[in-house]
């Protein structure tokens, strides 16, 4: 009976001992969901005539700000001084780099449509700003501030109010391929046709972006028209350089100035009214509104006439064909600046 109960015990001591020499059991792995890949990070440029003028810092303002609400990465080049040569070797670098949009504002129109269709046909979407005048194809949509007839009839209006509705009168462009500035110029001169006979076109001038051009041109101008009443600009410099000559030939109070600038180019000349009236749109509100577009169409959204942007005045678009064929959107986002208001207008 001992024996047997003894050989019971040492069999179960035996197993006890066999079970915890053994290996544990390997548990299952878990069920892992699979790793989302992070999203790529969206990459717009923006190609301007010339990094070095303060219009096109401000609209950089626009630029950075946009990449920062939207967690994109914005960034805005262009060549120091104006040239279509250069602009067209900065987008085919942003071509070669894969950005995802451009925005472009170029100097001259047909000189940048080749590059734009590049990218275009690389799947970059493309913005133009200031070229509601490119050929279809060339672009996916050209932004406007508003419409560039109505704003050249605008500076037409307030020129002949300065001038008495009478007198002569030339214009300044800042480059004769420029399509906005061409527009401005050519509607406000067919609206005095139509509205004051007693004003006389006497020459449109380009200024090549230049304040020292449209300088030395006024004072050429002074001493072959040495009866001008009226001068309008185009380019932000324009009226700044036309404005100098006149103020050095002491002349301010008999020349009426009006023309696109901003205050940080034309603020000292307004004060002393040797430029009566600077026309102009916030750049930086224009450069948000040409990335929101490209953003819209990424995310495959349609634009559709009356949208709202989300951007100060582009609340409520216009959506219409360029007479080239681009569609063209049109805010309403232009201001007016003098010597009383300059100071809501410190860019």
């Amino acid at each position: 009976m001992k024996k047997s109960v003894f050989m019971v015990l040492s069999v179960l001591v035996i197993a006890a001992m066999l079970a915890s020499c053994a290996p544990a059991a390997t548990p299952a792995p878990a069920t892992q969901a699979p790793t989302k890949a992070p999203e790529k990070q969206l990459v717009f440029a923006a190609v301007v005539k010339s990094i070095a003028f303060n219009w096109f810092k401000r609209l950089e303002e626009g630029v950075l700000q946009f990449g920062k609400d939207y967690g994109v990465k914005a960034f805005m080049e262009g060549p120091s001084q104006v040239d279509s040569a250069q602009q067209v070797a900065i987008i085919e670098n942003l071509i070669a780099q894969g950005v995802d949009a451009i925005c472009n504002v170029p100097y001259g129109v047909p000189e940048n449509e080749p590059a734009q269709k590049k990218a275009m046909d690389a799947g970059i979407i493309v913005i133009g700003h200031e070229a509601a005048t490119a050929k279809e194809g060339t672009l996916h949509y050209d932004v406007e501030a508003f419409d560039n007839c109505a704003y050249g009839e605008e500076m037409m209006k307030e020129l002949a109010k300065r001038t008495g509705e009478e007198g002569k009168y030339i214009q300044f462009v800042g480059s004769l391929t420029n399509a906005s500035h061409n527009e401005w110029q050519d509607c406000a001169k067919a609206y005095a046709e139509k509205n004051y006979p007693k004003m006389q076109f006497i020459a449109k001038y380009e200024s090549k972006e230049d304040m020292e051009v449209a300088y030395n041109t006024m004072k050429d101008v002074l001493r072959t028209h040495p009866d001008i009443k009226g001068v309008l600009g185009s380019a932000a410099g324009d009226v700044v350089g036309a404005g100098r000559a006149i103020e050095e030939a002491g002349l301010q109070d008999k020349i009426a100035v009006v023309g696109t600038s901003i205050t940080s180019y034309a603020g000292e000349l307004l004060k002393t009214g040797a430029v009566d009236l600077a026309m102009a749109w916030d750049p930086a509100t224009a450069g948000y509104a040409c990335m929101v577009v490209a953003y819209k169409l990424i995310k495959g959204e349609k634009i559709t006439d009356g949208m709202d942007l989300g951007v100060p005045g582009y609340e409520k678009i216009i959506l219409r064909k360029g007479v080239n064929g681009v569609p063209v959107i049109y805010g309403s986002a232009w201001i007016k600046i003098d010597a009383s208001n300059m100071d809501k207008y410190p860019f």
